[in-house]
């Protein structure tokens, strides 16, 4: 397989990959952050209609626009108390990972336009770690907006969105075991489940990163490494599995550098993200990304794998 990459506009496309349009909303007087991306819809509090048995985090469910759609109270999932005035509360209409829901929070703010290197990985000491639903943090003005995992809120309520290891064979294939696989998740969970999937299929060697900051900065390394040791780069690197949103620095981004890099630009990279749509899917051409998948189809992306570098 092979791959056309025109870098003739690589100076727009790097300021254009570089962007994060982020919601702000809050809880209970704290910010709170979502791509804007994620969002179809902001509405304000209607009627509800109860579901027996449900999860206690679901109130119930709504029926914008004639779609019904279940209704997440996250206020009470982050354990953060009460509107003071719940009769403005708002609702967050969102879609990804082909899944509609909403999201019940007390107030939307404002939509920040902020380069994805002003978004911190969170602190593991403030925010933990295995379990934290906190994917960054940025600063805008006087406040501290904290980015959501929104895609572990929905495993935690509903574990059919997530990756589906039972998809997986397990493959005793040394040829897979022996390929070099680059990671890039910055979700703490996902990133277990991941690789976690990887390994049930055979893929063992594997080096991980939690943004595309400090993925970049590791193929660089490994490719002047094999420069002075005179070794091919897909001995080391055989291909780059990578989300979109990420602290520091994006998917898209990471794909530009490498697909614009004379020697890592033969490296496949495969983008795996919720955020799987027309407008994902010809930016990520428009790069060189040689492959989208959307989260969760793990079966999917396994064979896709083998594919590439197989």
């Amino acid at each position: 397989m092979g791959n056309i990459y025109n870098n003739s506009d690589n100076a727009k496309s790097a300021e254009k990959t570089s962007i994060l349009e982020l919601l702000e909303f809050t809880i209970a007087g704290h910010s709170y952050g979502i791509n804007v991306a994620k969002v179809t819809e902001i509405m304000q509090r209607c009627p509800i209609t109860p579901m027996t048995k449900s999860h206690p985090y679901i109130e119930g469910v709504i029926k914008p626009r004639g779609k019904i759609i279940a209704l997440i109270n996250l206020p009470e999932y982050m354990q953060l108390g009460e509107s003071r005035n719940p009769d403005r509360d708002m609702f967050m209409i969102t879609n990804f990972e082909n899944v509609n829901s909403a999201f019940h929070v007390h107030t939307v703010e404002a939509m920040h336009r902020i380069k994805w290197s002003d978004v911190e990985r969170p602190s593991a000491v403030i925010y933990g770690s295995n379990d934290s639903i906190i994917t960054g943090t940025t600063k805008i003005g006087d406040k501290i907006i904290t980015v959501i995992d929104f895609e572990k809120v929905l495993f935690d309520i509903n574990p059919d969105t997530g990756l589906q290891l039972s998809e997986i064979k397990v493959m005793e294939n040394q040829e897979r075991s022996a390929k070099p696989v680059v990671v890039v998740e910055d979700s703490v969970f996902l990133k277990k489940m991941l690789l976690q999937a990887l390994e049930i299929a055979g893929y063992t060697n594997i080096t991980s990163f939690d943004n595309g900051q400090d993925a970049w900065e590791y193929l660089e390394k490994t490719k002047n490494e094999c420069a002075a040791g005179g070794i091919p780069i897909k001995q080391k690197v055989a291909i780059v599995i990578t989300d979109i949103e990420m602290p520091r620095m994006d998917g898209h981004h990471l794909t530009r550098l490498v697909k614009s890099d004379e020697v890592l630009s033969i490296v496949p990279v495969i983008v795996f993200s919720s955020l799987i749509d027309e407008n994902q899917i010809s930016q990520g051409k428009s790069l060189g990304v040689d492959a989208h998948l959307a989260k969760p189809e793990i079966a999917n992306l396994v064979s896709t794998i083998d594919q590439w570098i197989l």
